[in-house]
């Protein structure tokens, strides 16, 4: 199982460890603040937040009477580690089953992240089952019901083409019959842009919350660390169609684009609840914010 803080390599060696070049023990000019900007979007922190950031840290050094830049790490961490607050649990505490419901783009690592969610709940103890609600393609029915069996967990589905909210109702009946404590609903994932995509997933829920009261109990988006500000867009979409409550950080390990965190926390105001660490099944772990900011600097 790979921690935050290895998946954090590529980030660390293309980005941070040049910011920390920057920060060497020379006096603070207007070079350094524009190349810190420079690198800090190219780290995928994102304009907005990168701006957002270099005010903060510019108030601060005035404040603080920084004049070398060899201070700035440290007060630069504490900036990040401001854009990340601790998000409150978990809404999972309600009578079997809970449900979450899973959505994102095709493509995004949405699946894989589903059978590595089911595994991590697994492990918890929980009795986990699976829906394959996105029945627009019988590759995605396919595939889940291929990733359920490794995960060892149970999966409902359907006819390709078939309704996705009888899936689910279906598997929330079986999942009571069957005493499974929580339910996860793979959706649909086709352009983001499409209407009718986001009103099948209003649909999704809907019925979720028909059969359970209070489902979804979270609806967490998956993002592909590696697309970079283009998740942002789609995660806005998506907020639009149902009410997101987290973010799945799917690749990051396959991408120096990790700074995209803190504009994920910063414009969307979601927090980041699990972290793709690598491939393995057990390769999903909770997001702890101090581990992530720390490992941007230290193996």
């Amino acid at each position: 199982m790979r921690n935050i803080i290895q998946s954090l390599t590529r980030t660390r060696n293309v980005v941070f460890s040049r910011i920390a070049s920057l920060f060497g023990a020379t006096e603070i000019t207007d070079e350094t603040w524009e190349e810190l900007e420079d690198l800090l979007i190219q780290a995928d922190v994102g304009v907005e937040t990168t701006l957002a950031l270099i005010e903060r840290l510019q108030g601060r050094a005035r404040a603080e009477a920084i004049l070398r830049a060899d201070r700035l790490q440290q007060a630069l961490s504490a900036e990040l580690r401001s854009i990340l607050p601790d998000p409150p649990p978990l809404n999972l505490g309600h009578a079997a089953p809970r449900v979450i419901l899973v959505v994102g783009v095709n493509g995004s690592g949405k699946t894989t992240s589903i059978a590595k969610l089911a595994a991590y709940y697994r492990r918890a103890g929980q009795r986990v089952l699976l829906a394959a609600a996105d029945t627009f393609r019988a590759a995605a029915i396919d595939q889940l019901g291929i990733w359920g069996e490794r995960a060892g967990c149970e999966v409902v589905a359907g006819p390709e083409g078939g309704d996705p909210g009888a899936v689910v109702y279906d598997a929330l009946q079986a999942a009571r019959s069957r005493g499974k404590e929580l339910v996860i609903v793979d959706t649909a994932g086709r352009l983001h842009t499409r209407y009718n995509l986001m009103e099948e997933l209003k649909k999704v829920a809907r019925v979720a919350g028909k059969v359970v009261d209070g489902a979804p109990h979270e609806t967490l988006l998956v993002v592909d660390a590696t697309t970079g500000q283009n998740a942002l867009s789609q995660a806005r979409h998506f907020q639009e169609a149902v009410e997101v409550t987290g973010v799945i950080l799917a690749k990051l390990d396959s991408t120096a684009r990790g700074g995209m965190v803190f504009a994920i926390a910063h414009q969307l105001g979601l927090p980041v609840r699990f972290i793709g660490t690598g491939e393995s099944m057990e390769d999903l772990v909770p997001f702890d914010a101090e581990a992530f900011v720390r490992g941007l600097w230290e193996e």
